[in-house]
């Protein structure tokens, strides 16, 4: 069975910083591309960032870029998701998901339960 658990999220204030993580298993981590989406209130499930498989591409929406750092841990399988100045419209449930190949190429199979992160004065 796939899960994927994130944790790291909370309350922060504008401009400050938190690291997400997401704790994988029930697959072989290495070999799939990962993803960070996330969900603002009342808006619908965007796409952050992606990291393939090696580590070694990555990409990023482009209000995140020069402000998320994505990377993983494939000895640990493990993905995370450094977010630097943070601005009160990240505020949103991010989720890890699974990606259905080696490389980025946007497309899901699998989601974890989110993290909560909310930036605000």
């Amino acid at each position: 069975e796939v899960r994927l658990v994130e944790s790291g999220g909370g309350l922060v204030q504008p401009g400050g910083s938190l690291r997400l993580s997401c704790a994988t298993s029930g697959f072989t981590f290495s070999s799939y591309a990962m993803y960070w989406v996330r969900q603002a209130p009342g808006k619908e499930l965007e796409w952050v960032s992606g990291i393939d498989s090696g580590g070694t591409k990555t990409q990023y929406k482009n209000a995140v870029k020069g402000r998320f750092t994505v990377s993983r841990d494939n000895a640990k399988s493990t993905l995370y998701l450094q977010l630097n100045s943070l601005q009160t419209e990240d505020t949103a449930m991010y989720y890890c998901a699974k990606g259905t190949g080696s490389s980025i190429i946007l497309d899901y199979s699998a989601m974890g339960q989110g993290t909560q992160v909310t930036v605000s004065s």
